[in-house]
């Protein structure tokens, strides 16, 4: 069931139940930490997910988080290394073809921010409130994953039939700075945005 937050950090499912703090680890997933590491990390209402398997700014994700205090999951099919961080956990999601997918898309919500460059796993990140970033520094919105879903598609078509043979082109150095500046804005724009909630409700 996917987890929702409320505003002042506790979080809760869709009943309006809180969900218990993360004493241990879920099944399925093995959280980097040190071995003097004994206390679970501060609780916040932001995390990031990452879709790991061939992402480029892995690095440049966990200086930011570690930069804004914020927690890391880092999602992929099978085990991946991951810095000894208490604020990181890594999840092998399993083998199956949309398994690190599934996971992310059922935990991730309003509030929370999924790196992919994968568009069906965007759009379905956009649709439940998440904020949702390419490696590139694109961001996917509700206004423009449609239209990148339905490009998507059809170049899969294309392909397919041997009409197009090239591929996506290659990640390049710009693209890691234009990412880490988007980063950092979406996280800035989401800690404003939540700042900015409870002072309306006493109003």
């Amino acid at each position: 069931m996917q987890d929702c937050c409320r505003n002042n950090g506790t979080r809760t499912n869709r009943g309006g139940n809180p969900v218990p703090a993360r004493n241990f680890p879920r099944p399925g997933v093995t959280r980097a930490k040190p071995l003097s590491w004994t206390d679970d990390p501060p609780l916040t209402s932001i995390r990031i997910y990452v879709d790991a398997d061939a992402c480029p700014v892995k690095d440049e994700i966990y200086r930011v988080a570690a930069r804004h205090g914020l927690p890391v999951s880092v999602v992929a099919g099978n085990f991946i290394r991951v810095p000894n961080d208490p604020l990181i956990e890594r999840i092998a999601a399993g083998a199956g073809m949309d398994a690190a997918d599934d996971w992310i898309a059922e935990r991730a919500g309003q509030g929370d921010i999924v790196i992919t460059s994968d568009i069906p796993l965007a759009s379905r990140c956009v649709k439940i409130g998440a904020e949702v970033i390419a490696p590139n520094g694109k961001p996917f919105t509700e206004q423009s994953i449609g239209m990148t879903l339905a490009i998507r598609n059809l170049m899969t078509d294309l392909r397919s039939t041997g009409e197009v043979t090239g591929g996506s082109r290659s990640f390049q150095p710009r693209d890691r700075s234009a990412f880490l500046s988007a980063l950092d804005q979406t996280i800035r724009r989401i800690q404003r945005a939540q700042a900015a909630q409870p002072a309306q409700k006493q109003n």
